[in-house]
């Protein structure tokens, strides 16, 4: 694409200045180790670098034009704007063909329920005879790329022959404008519990990010959870049609360890997913599956067949041998934590509910007490451990959860700063009718402590301790 063509894909109020000639631009990114011969280097002015100071090692790369906000002593074309992070996701989708208008696309935002809401769409996209693609936190480094790596994809997949793409998109996302330049035929606000206020500072600014997506630019239609106080506020501010979907919807509920069933607009549902906040989850995909027109029938066929959530209510204990069971949970939000804990208590019955879980070092520490206080509300047993300590002190970061706990509940509480060692004591704690919830790290493989990242999976490291548990039975 010619540069000159690309100052149409700018938003009117962003556009200063083309300088320098009609150079051709095959691609863009705002990483300057990234420029091969023929892209376009985006000057991104970040928090602590200025992309405008590696322009020129991106010329020497053979960057053929800058997206700058202000003119640089560079020979090469250069493409002036009021907002370069801002304008980067337009000129992306344009430079790639804007992909995202060439097959369905569904964006999914909140705090909980993205990454389970996805696999299931998908599931009902491929029962459609979609070719379906998702993208989110099990699919990449960030749960929505950056706005060139995305377009960039998006555009593969277009070449694939791609029908469908359901996508998680990420407050910090919406903020950073990742989605900029991608149109959605469906977009689902799932709930809103406090998360990334490191980043948004507020709740009503957190509620405000993930409200962008519910906009004419960025969506046709949107779908929104109306037993949450925000999503019924986003029904009733949003200016994009909006469906509200309920826990009312559904009739008949049963909840197992490994499915959920009730009746939805006179079908039978089951969704081989346990735990009761699944059934939202899934109400939010059948929601949004109609809304793009797939037929109910088809729907419910599909979220019948959905794969399991790797880290989502994930049952890595095995029925017959173990006497108790075992979950891994992504849960690192206190609403999050509730709601699996809230599930493992309807499991267990008279059984107890045992809790490891841990908070992230260098991210929101006040809701670390809050994290503490749902643990403690909702288990009888408490080990606060260690999640991605990062470079702060995870004893420090233990004590900051107990904070949260009630005094008379301390003596529930336990505290193993070893993420392993706690592990293992939840399971030779643990007996029959039990559930243990091993919460927060979910999918995740590794763990960082300082700035070291070891392999670290919860679901395998309590595979190994319940393996030598039957050992020494």
């Amino acid at each position: 694409m010619i540069i000159d063509a690309l100052v149409e894909a700018v938003p009117s109020e962003m556009f200063v200045r083309a300088v320098g000639g009609s150079a051709a631009v095959t691609d863009l990114t705002h990483d300057s180790r990234q420029v091969q011969p023929g892209w376009a280097f985006a000057c991104v002015v970040g928090d602590h670098t200025d992309g405008h100071g590696f322009a020129g090692g991106a010329v020497k790369a053979g960057a053929s034009a800058l997206i700058v906000d202000r003119l640089l002593n560079h020979d090469v074309a250069q493409l002036v704007v009021t907002d370069v992070r801002r304008a980067i996701g337009p000129l992306a989708a344009a430079i790639h063909g804007r992909p995202s208008t060439k097959m369905t696309m569904i964006g999914i935002t909140g705090t909980n329920g993205k990454t389970t809401s996805t696999f299931l769409l998908g599931a009902i996209l491929r029962a459609a005879g979609r070719n379906t693609r998702e993208l989110g936190t099990l699919s990449g480094v960030r749960t929505t790329p950056e706005a060139p790596d995305l377009q960039r994809r998006l555009a593969e997949f277009v070449t694939d022959h791609v029908d469908a793409t359901v996508m998680e998109v990420s407050s910090h996302a919406l903020a950073l404008h990742r989605v900029d330049g991608t149109r959605f035929n469906a977009a689902i606000f799932t709930n809103l519990g406090r998360d990334h206020l490191d980043l948004h500072e507020s709740m009503e600014a957190y509620f405000r990010a993930k409200a962008s997506l519910f906009m004419p630019r960025l969506s046709d239609v949107g779908v929104t959870n109306i037993d949450d106080p925000y999503g019924r506020l986003l029904l009733d501010v949003a200016a994009i049609p909006m469906i509200g979907f309920s826990a009312t919807d559904a009739g008949d509920v049963v909840v197992g360890f490994d499915h959920v069933e009730f009746t939805w607009r006179n079908s039978r549902v089951r969704v081989p997913l346990g735990g009761r906040f699944n059934v939202m989850n899934a109400l939010a995909a059948l929601t949004a599956a109609e809304a793009v027109g797939i037929d109910r029938a088809t729907a419910v066929d599909g979220i019948r067949d959905c794969p399991p959530v790797p880290g989502r209510f994930e049952v890595v204990s095995d029925p017959i041998r173990d006497p108790f069971a075992v979950v891994v949970d992504y849960a690192h939000t206190p609403d999050g934590l509730d709601e699996v804990l809230a599930a493992a208590r309807v499991l267990a019955g008279n059984g107890r509910v045992i809790v490891v879980f841990g908070c992230g070092g260098g991210r929101d520490a006040e809701k670390r007490p809050l994290m503490g206080a749902a643990a403690a509300s909702g288990a009888d047993l408490v080990i606060v451990t260690s999640d991605n300590p990062r470079d702060e002190d995870p004893h420090a970061i233990i004590a900051a959860a107990i904070a949260g706990i009630d005094p008379i509940r301390r003596a529930a509480t336990v505290t193993e700063v070893e993420r392993r060692e706690a592990i293992g004591l939840a399971i030779r704690e643990a007996r029959v009718g039990d559930v243990v919830v091993i919460a927060g790290k979910g999918h995740e493989t590794t763990q960082t402590i300082g700035e070291t990242v070891r392999p670290f999976d919860d679901r395998q490291v309590a595979r190994e301790l319940l393996a030598e548990l039957e050992g020494c039975s």
